[in-house]
């Protein structure tokens, strides 16, 4: 028998088994199959004890780094939250579609959080009152939950998931910022000692507000963003707000493209207008684009209110133009720069357009016609495509940009005072000294209120699950980083070895010098073949695998396995310790 004080397979709950092998299977299939999780409803999941190792590891990680690196104070704030709060925000009716909302039994409107920017500055308006009391950095790590219209990928997109959430409160904007850096520098941290290969790419603030952020991606093809690089240069950048120089391209009159879209209200139609053929000047390089190359992203920042979601708008314009009920107002032609001059001169001042829908009967001559040349106004070319691989760096001569997909695993905004002003979130500073009262007002000085300056700081810990077994996983199974593993490494051993495993656990024990945490070593005893136990180590993704096979029955040496590193080594016991710390360094 094992001494009860070894950590042992056969005392832990892995529900694998049952699931039928698919021909091509996923990442998050193999979460299911190894045991790691199981899905209760749509989008949501349940933890069981091997998932829930990974994330408790994940959290301890984040954690330390918030807290030896940026002092931050752990918190826990109530998931519900009030629909009140929200409306002084300014952000209810922006994200009522994807909230959980509920009343209680006196009538009160609740939801369930998605994100506690509003809580957490309640809560600091109504406690701190001074300078002095400043700079506060305050974390969380808690469920969160949105009501995803169509839930995927498992754990990368689900309506209920787990996140840390960094609030960082400055007195002004230079300090705010400095902790803005010192916060992506943490995260740079954070995922290093994850071994992940992380890009920082400047991004969009969207609904969270402020006008600096940045997300941390994980390439892979199966990412749902795209993110830019030049090779160059260290220009990152989420594809929503990427640009590029337009390179000097020719497009005939007979090789034109329309695009339709419409607003979210139905009162504007939208014809986007690009080159579907391009001949690149000097190379010659043809180039083909077809709808699926638009940029939704460069036609909202001249229609923000554009319904993105919807991919052929053609009989959303016949039932915005037809009838007493017809809601559109507006035709908006937007023309791609590439496009020759005659194409727009031709379309600009009619509202009979020559490629108008078939599907749609009616003239349009009640419509106001807008037509917005192939320049901006600054004379910035519009570029209506999306970048693709080897277009040309927007930041520097030489460079070409990559375009590669890419899964989110964290999010940094500085919010200024998004925030702080709607809640009144304000702190009293000191009265200048004489000699700057003069300075400015030519006055005694007086004590000054001011909003507070903040920051928000994501990393979704349940996301960076999915994402990294996504990153990692094979064909024989899942694959962890040493940081994250539930086990990072297993002796595995036939049923007649058990004294002996219990001995090369020890001697592994005594060797590992300062291995500390990184060590988290587990014995196999279930009541299974060797080859059964060789194969579950295999999927389940521990790192280091440990066998006590042939060798050992005859030499009374042990094989190491290591899949990620392609490494299948006879080691002499002695020699354990380092081996596996040589290992483990590397992953």
């Amino acid at each position: 028998m094992l001494p009860r004080s070894i950590p042992r397979l056969s005392k832990v709950w892995i529900p694998s088994g049952g699931f039928a092998v698919p021909g091509v299977e996923d990442a998050h299939s193999k979460l299911v199959r190894a045991g790691f999780l199981r899905q209760s409803h749509a989008g949501i999941f349940h933890m069981l004890p091997l998932g829930k190792r990974v994330q408790d590891k994940v959290e301890r990680l984040v954690a330390k780094h918030l807290e030896e690196s940026l002092a931050a104070s752990r918190v826990s704030l109530s998931s519900i939250s009030s629909e009140a709060l929200w409306e002084r925000s300014g952000r209810l009716q922006n994200l009522a579609p994807e909230l959980f909302r509920f009343p209680d039994r006196k009538g009160g409107a609740y939801l369930l959080s998605p994100t506690h920017e509003e809580e957490i500055t309640n809560l600091v308006a109504q406690t701190v009152r001074s300078y002095k009391d400043l700079p506060l950095r305050l974390y969380q790590i808690t469920r969160k939950f949105r009501d995803e219209l169509r839930p995927r990928h498992g754990l990368l997109r689900g309506r209920e998931f787990t996140m840390k959430d960094l609030y960082t409160f400055d007195t002004d904007l230079r300090s705010a910022l400095d902790t803005y850096e010192q916060v992506r520098a943490a995260y740079s941290r954070i995922f290093n000692d994850m071994k992940l290969p992380v890009l920082a790419a400047k991004a969009s603030s969207g609904d969270m507000g402020g006008d600096l952020s940045h997300e941390y991606h994980l390439p892979s093809p199966f990412g749902e963003d795209s993110v830019i690089t030049c090779g160059s240069c260290d220009y990152t950048i989420n594809e929503e707000i990427a640009t590029t120089k337009v390179a000097h391209e020719t497009c005939q009159v007979d090789h034109v493209g329309v695009w339709r879209a419409i607003t979210k209200d139905r009162s504007t139609l939208v014809n986007v207008w690009y080159p579907t053929r391009t001949s690149k000047a000097g190379t010659g390089e043809v180039r083909q684009y077809t709808n699926s190359d638009i940029n939704i992203y460069a036609i909202k920042s001249l229609v923000p209110d554009l319904d993105a979601g919807v991919s052929d708008a053609t009989e959303l314009w016949a039932a915005a133009t037809e009838g007493p009920d017809a809601t559109a107002k507006r035709l908006v032609n937007l023309f791609d720069s590439r496009l020759p001059p005659s194409v727009s001169d031709s379309l600009e001042g009619t509202a009979s357009l020559p490629m108008w829908p078939d599907a749609v009967k009616t003239g349009t001559s009640r419509l106001d016609v807008q037509c917005h040349g192939s320049s901006t106004s600054g004379g910035k070319p519009l570029n209506f495509l999306r970048i693709r691989t080897g277009d040309h760096c927007p930041q520097c001569s030489s460079g070409t940009l990559n375009v590669q997909k890419a899964m989110e695993l964290g999010h940094t905004f500085h919010l200024g005072t998004r925030y702080s002003d709607p809640l009144n979130a304000k702190i009293s500073l000191p009265p200048p000294s004489s000699s700057e009262a003069k300075t400015s007002t030519g006055g005694s000085g007086t004590s000054k209120t001011v909003s507070m300056q903040m920051g928000c700081h994501g990393i979704g810990i349940s996301r960076v699950i999915g994402a990294v077994a996504e990153h990692l996983a094979d064909d024989k199974g899942l694959n962890w980083p040493v940081a994250i593993a539930p086990y990072t490494c297993i002796v595995v051993f036939a049923e007649d070895n058990y004294d002996d495993a219990v001995e090369v656990y020890k001697r592994i024990l005594s060797g590992s010098g300062n291995q500390g945490e990184r060590l988290d070593i587990i014995l196999d005893d279930r009541q299974k073949s060797l080859p059964w136990k060789l194969k579950d180590a295999d999927l389940i993704g521990v790192p280091v695998i440990v066998v006590l096979g042939r060798d050992w029955r005859m030499t009374r040496r042990v094989e190491v396995q290591c899949r990620r590193l392609n490494i299948k080594d006879i080691v002499d016991v002695d020699n354990l310790p380092f081996v596996i710390a040589e290992l483990h360094s590397r992953l």
